[in-house]
């Protein structure tokens, strides 16, 4: 099989139904999206160092960026259609387990951060923001149609979980956190 079909070349694609749409419908673009997002927690994956003691954390990554290829499959599949695999409450109460297990490794946050650090918590504050854009997006394909909302409170989850993470990345790595500046005067 060839990857490219040309089927696209004329600005239309086709959902999980076959039905062809516009590449800037909504539904694309929050699926795309969902796409950058994930390949962003891969060049967090490809800045962390190696062994065991990333182990869990490694493990927590790739099981969010599989269950991105889940959102991507709802945001991807019309209305009234049924998902193989639809996001649960389940999925997000796993990342609440996450954020607060991270959480209880952390200094509290007393003021804003800005992002950054060293590359794997760098690149996990890019991912979160375009978790953010994803989730804007998704709620533009739930105000038009039917959207099963638990994929809503997941990529809402996994915003502020990338953020944790990047945190924890940046403070189990030894990179300070920099704080807003205050103004001056």
């Amino acid at each position: 099989m060839k990857i490219y079909t040309k089927s696209g070349d004329k600005g239309q694609t086709s959902l999980v139904s076959g039905k062809r749409v516009s590449k800037h419908s909504s539904r694309v673009q929050a699926y795309g999206t969902v796409d950058e997002a994930n390949s962003m927690i891969g060049v967090a994956l490809s800045a962390l160092e190696g062994g065991d003691a990333w182990e869990t954390f490694r493990a927590m990554l790739l099981e969010a960026q599989a269950k991105l290829f889940h959102v991507g499959a709802e945001l991807s599949t019309p209305s009234l259609l049924k998902v193989a695999w639809p996001i649960r409450d389940e999925d997000v109460e796993r990342l609440e387990t996450y954020i607060d297990g991270m959480e209880a490794e952390l200094p509290p946050l007393t003021n804003f951060i800005l992002p950054g650090g060293l590359p794997c918590g760098a690149s996990l504050h890019a991912a979160r923001t375009v978790v953010r854009r994803a989730e804007r997006l998704a709620v533009e394909v739930w105000r038009e149609e039917d959207l099963n909302p638990v994929v809503l409170k997941y990529l809402n989850r996994l915003s502020d979980l990338l953020f944790v993470a990047a945190r924890f990345a940046n403070r189990r790595q030894g990179a300070p956190e920099p704080d807003l500046p205050r103004p001056s005067g």
